[in-house]
C-alpha cells in the first residue's frame, strides 16, 4: 500500500512540474536547465603563481595561471610562446613555482604585465638562489624547485612538465606537525573570463569524512550591522572544567553550523583562569539574532546561567574593518 501512495504522489509531483522533462532512458529523474556556453574552458579558478628562472644570466619573473598536476609527482606549466622567460626555461631545464600571497600581489600582477625583453624585472622581488640553482622569492609563502622533464607544444603555448626537487615554506603556514596548512596558506587565486585575483575560502569538510564529522560552513561577508563584542564571563571556580566544555561545544557549532557567526575565540586569564573573555563577531545584526535563538545556544545559555557570577557585555570598534579575523577548524 506505502508502494502504491509513494508511486502517486510522484506521479501528481511530475504532472505539476512544467520544469520536468521527459527522459527515455531516465524518466524518473528531474532535470535541471543549463545554459550551453559552448566549448568554454571553465575550469577555474585557479592558483596564481611567479614562474622565477634566469635569461641570458639574469633573473627574470612571470606571472602564470595556467598550471596544473599529472599524476602525483609531475606539475604542467603552461606559457605562451610569446613570453620572454620561455628561452631561459628550455635552456636551464628549471624554474622555480612561487605561489602568490595577497601581500605580494601588487608586485605579482606587475610582473605580469610587462615583458622582460623591455623591462628587467629582477629587482622586483628579493629572492635569493634555491639549491637547485633557481630563484626563489623570499616572501613567497611557498615554492617549488622544479626541473622540466618534457615539453609539449601547443597552439602557441610552450607547456614544461616538471618534477619538484625542493619545496619552501615559511613557518606560518605549517600547522604543528610541520605539514601544510592551506587555511594559513591562502594562495590568491585568478578567474581568467574576468580576469580576477580570488581569495580561498574556509574548510568545509573533510575529503572522505563529511559523513562523519562536518566542516565549517560558508561565511557571510560583514555587513554594515554587523557585530564586534568581547563577552567577559567571570565563573565560579567549582564549575569551571564543566563551564569550559559547555563554551567549547556551542563555540564549535556556532562556527561549524552559522553562517553569520564569523568569530568565537575565548581565553581565559592566566592568574585568573575564571576570568574568561570571548571575542565574537556576527555579520549582522540578524546573524546575532539567529544566533541567540539557536537550540545550541539556548542548551549553553541555560546549561550555564548558575556557573556564572559576571556577565559583562562590551560592543567593540574595528580600527581596521578590513582587518578582518578567518577562522578555521582543524
Amino acid at each position: 500500500m506505502l508502494k502504491i501512495i509513494s508511486s502517486f504522489v510522484l506521479l501528481v509531483m511530475l504532472s505539476c512540474n512544467s520544469a520536468v522533462k521527459e527522459n527515455a532512458n531516465q524518466p524518473n529523474i528531474m532535470e535541471i536547465e543549463k545554459k550551453n556556453l559552448g566549448s568554454l574552458l571553465a575550469l577555474y579558478p585557479k592558483p596564481m603563481t611567479v614562474v622565477g628562472t634566469k635569461v641570458e644570466g639574469k633573473v627574470n619573473w612571470l606571472l602564470v595561471a595556467h598550471t596544473g598536476i599529472i599524476g602525483h609527482d609531475r606539475i604542467l606549466v603552461s606559457m605562451s610562446k610569446r613570453h620572454y622567460s620561455n628561452q631561459g626555461i628550455k635552456e636551464l631545464k628549471k624554474l622555480s613555482i612561487n605561489l602568490v600571497s595577497r601581500e605580494m600581489l601588487p608586485q605579482a600582477d606587475y610582473v605580469g604585465s610587462v615583458s622582460g625583453k623591455t623591462v628587467d624585472k629582477s629587482g622586483v622581488f628579493a629572492y635569493h638562489i634555491g639549491e637547485n640553482g633557481s630563484p626563489v622569492i623570499d616572501v613567497s609563502p611557498l615554492t617549488m624547485e622544479c626541473n622540466v622533464v618534457d615539453i609539449y607544444e601547443t597552439e602557441g603555448f610552450d607547456n614544461f612538465i616538471c618534477t619538484v626537487v625542493n619545496t619552501y615554506a615559511t613557518p606560518d603556514v605549517l600547522d604543528h606537525n610541520g605539514k601544510l596548512d592551506y587555511t594559513r596558506l591562502k594562495p590568491v587565486l585568478f578567474e581568467f573570463p574576468t580576469y580576477s585575483y580570488l581569495a580561498t575560502g574556509e574548510v568545509i569538510g573533510k575529503c572522505l569524512n563529511l559523513d562523519k564529522k562536518p566542516g565549517m560552513c560558508a561565511k557571510q561577508p560583514m555587513a554594515a550591522d554587523g557585530i564586534v563584542r568581547l563577552s567577559k564571563i567571570e565563573v565560579y571556580p567549582e564549575y569551571l572544567e564543566e563551564y569550559m566544555k559547555y563554551a567549547t561545544e556551542v563555540g564549535e557549532v556556532s562556527l561549524r553550523t552559522e553562517p553569520g557567526v564569523l568569530t568565537m575565540y575565548a581565553v581565559s586569564e592566566k592568574e585568573n583562569p575564571c576570568m574568561v573573555t570571548i571575542l565574537e563577531t556576527y555579520a549582522s545584526q540578524k546573524a546575532y539574532e539567529l544566533h541567540i535563538a539557536s537550540e545550541h545556544f539556548q542548551k549553553y545559555k541555560q546549561g550555564t546561567l548558575h556557573m556564572v557570577k559576571r556577565l559583562t557585555l562590551s560592543d567593540q570598534t574595528p580600527l581596521n574593518p578590513a582587518n578582518q579575523i578567518n577562522n578555521f577548524i582543524q
